[in-house]
């Protein structure tokens, strides 16, 4: 005999089929119906935050770190609004969520009740899907259509608006097994012609390159890039979002490229005659101006899940729409049945040159410097670490300083805001991994102005013993801001000081957490040692950094891949 349940009840019973451990949320008037069935469970572990931004930040820490779906739970009106933030930066960075929010109760939809705002209408540039749920007999479908959607293909967080009086409704549970959605068949697998062509093409490169992106670490095919790459010899670069995908302190990794890329992996994507893209897209901050990057002939083979990605700022030669991982098992598949070989001194002709460019060395500093130099903090994070941290981050210098100089060999380890650019992402994005992760080591390198975005979280962190470390980079300037300022704004500053600063050290300890301010670089080392014993407390480290530090390489906007500023 059947049972029927509230919506209330048929949603956490949808949550607890999906084996959601954590939700990240905060209550309100239109979800106290969910929250109440939450209360009365324990398989689901409701983390409260301080605000809903920082909610879906969790949540999407959470989603990078483990390979899970994300789970988030706001109110209507101003809780989604909120929200928007978050939902946004995973939408950019296709990190998959399912996020919750509580409407109004059906009857007073559109009629400017308390709370209300059009969710659907709102979120929709900002999600791969959403839903308003107004049948309580759709309910349990529609929540597994939501993680469907949002796990498979290229994913994305997908929103389920649900109004107050459904979640009173009552309806039989079913929860289906699988969903199956007319309009919705992602290409899995890569058509074989198209492999078979990449493969020829591969085979006769005389400038390889290897590119890749998000894709491999969002796909889970790092292992199979890593065979791929080392089996052609080929030299390989990452984008922000890709790193990790294959160890960055291998040889062959000639290190992040872009608009803070090196020298050697930006020269050696303009002038190569076969690029090989991976999970990729050819934004804005990886080629620059693209007349600028297409005035070079070459060949290019792109592989993405997503057929709307393929030569929409870029033509390509060879396109193929699938998995990153099926695609590069067939690949791996053919070179090693291949009875052709590559010229091996063709490609060493190559590699000198690309050698020669990284004998530029574009990532010195000083290093007798008698202030701390950011890129120092990083390294010595690098070391303490030995590389085994996961290492969020906010955005701006701190950001790129960490993707240039902590060297990750292993994926989901790097968890930032690539897409929309996020200040505020890296405290609570650090909460997410820390509870996806239990005892593993969680460091935020954040700035002083990025962690004031949602320094309340320390609040969240106290609640529930989360033992991140977080590296503030404290050089008093929204860092990027005042370095764009420097270089094509005649040194005005225009609000780019950070003035009234807190006492870092006294806010921690407020919150009940361990405070740091170090001032000396003999000082960094000690710092981070100390923090790393404390194994179980949050410890703020306030690191007073070089006020006028630039990241270098650049490119500035509008210019191309070879036209980059460097110390």
């Amino acid at each position: 005999m059947s049972t029927e349940l509230t919506g209330a009840e048929i949603t956490i019973r949808c949550l607890q089929e999906e084996g959601v451990n954590h939700i990240f949320g905060y209550p309100g008037g239109a979800v106290l119906f969910l929250y109440d069935e939450l209360f009365k469970q324990d398989k689901i572990k409701h983390i409260l935050v301080r605000h809903e931004q920082a909610a879906v930040h969790a949540a999407d820490g959470y989603a990078r770190s483990s390979n899970q779906v994300g789970v988030a739970l706001v109110t209507s009106g101003p809780g989604v609004t909120n929200a928007v933030t978050g939902i946004a930066t995973a939408f950019m960075d296709s990190i998959p969520l399912v996020i919750i929010s509580g409407q109004v109760p059906t009857a007073a939809i559109g009629q400017d009740a308390f709370q209300e705002v059009d969710t659907v209408g709102i979120t929709r540039p900002c999600v791969k899907h959403n839903f308003l749920v107004k049948d309580v007999t759709e309910l349990a479908a529609t929540i597994k259509k939501a993680f469907y959607i949002a796990s498979t293909g290229r994913p994305g967080p997908v929103l389920v608006d649900i109004p107050k009086d459904v979640t009173q409704q009552k309806a039989e549970f079913n929860y289906p097994a699988s969903v199956s959605l007319r309009s919705y068949n992602p290409v899995v697998t890569g058509d074989m012609q198209q492999i078979k062509q990449a493969m020829q093409m591969i085979l006769k490169a005389k400038r390889p390159m290897i590119y890749f992106g998000g894709g491999v670490i969002l796909d889970n095919a790092a292992a199979e890039l890593t065979e791929f790459v080392k089996m052609l010899n080929f030299p390989c670069t990452s984008t922000l979002m890709g790193l990790g995908g294959y160890p960055s302190t291998d040889r062959q990794f000639v290190g992040m490229l872009g608009m803070h890329g090196t020298y050697e992996a930006n020269m050696a994507m303009q002038y190569c005659d076969v690029l090989i893209a991976i999970g990729a897209r050819f934004d804005d901050r990886v080629i620059g101006n693209p007349k600028h990057f297409c005035n070079e002939e070459r060949k290019i083979i792109h592989i993405d899940i997503d057929p709307s990605s393929i030569s929409k700022r870029v033509e390509v030669d060879i396109p193929i729409v699938g998995s990153v991982t099926a695609v590069l098992n067939e690949l791996n598949m053919l070179l090693k049945a291949s009875r052709e070989t590559i010229d091996s001194g063709v490609l060493s002709k190559w590699w000198e040159q690309v050698e020669l460019w990284r004998a530029r060395d574009c990532l010195k500093y000083d290093r007798a410097a008698s202030i701390i130099k950011p890129q120092m903090v990083v390294e010595k994070l690098y070391e303490i670490t030995n590389g085994d941290a996961f290492i969020t981050s906010d955005v701006g210098q701190h950001q790129m300083w960490a993707a240039q100089f902590y060297k990750f060999d292993k994926p989901r380890r790097w968890i930032n805001s690539g897409g929309l650019g996020t200040m505020g992402f890296g405290l609570p994005a650090a909460m997410g991994v820390q509870l996806a992760n239990p005892g593993s080591m969680v460091a935020c390198i954040t700035g002083e102005a990025s962690i004031q975005m949602c320094i309340q979280e320390l609040s969240t962190c106290k609640q529930h013993d989360l033992p991140v470390k977080i590296i503030n980079l404290n050089n008093r300037y929204m860092g990027m801001v005042r370095q764009w300022q420097e270089f094509f704004h005649g040194n005005r500053y225009a609000e780019s000081y950070v003035d009234a600063l807190p006492d870092f050290v006294k806010l921690a300890e407020s919150y009940g957490h361990v405070g740091m301010r170090i001032d000396k670089p003999g000082d960094v080392e000690g710092a981070l040692k100390e923090a790393f014993e404390l194994s179980d407390r949050l410890v703020f480290i306030d690191f007073i950094t070089d006020q006028t530090e630039n990241v270098f390489p650049m490119v500035p906007g509008g210019k191309g891949l070879s036209e980059m500023i460097l110390v």
